[in-house]
């Protein structure tokens, strides 16, 4: 199984930011990509946009976005 998680290096260890499945002593393989500040994830988000990126869902809808004034006012799509 693949995942990826976001941690963070605290100078010895790395600290996943989410609890993780694995046993203890567990071997994995680790790759290292760095984040711009702007990737970054946690507590660089202001708290009121991280309660609406928990709140999201995905609708099942593909054009959502693209055609939001037929979805929202019954307008032809374009």
């Amino acid at each position: 199984m693949t995942r990826t998680i976001d941690a963070i290096y605290d100078g010895q260890v790395l600290r996943p930011l989410v609890p993780l499945d694995l046993q203890p002593n567990e071997r994995c393989r680790i790759t290292i990509e760095s984040q711009t500040p702007s990737q970054a994830v946690g507590k660089k988000i202001p708290r009121c946009v991280r309660e609406i990126l928990e709140m999201a869902e995905d609708l099942g809808v593909p054009d959502l976005a693209q055609q939001h004034d037929h979805y929202l006012y019954g307008l032809p799509k374009r």
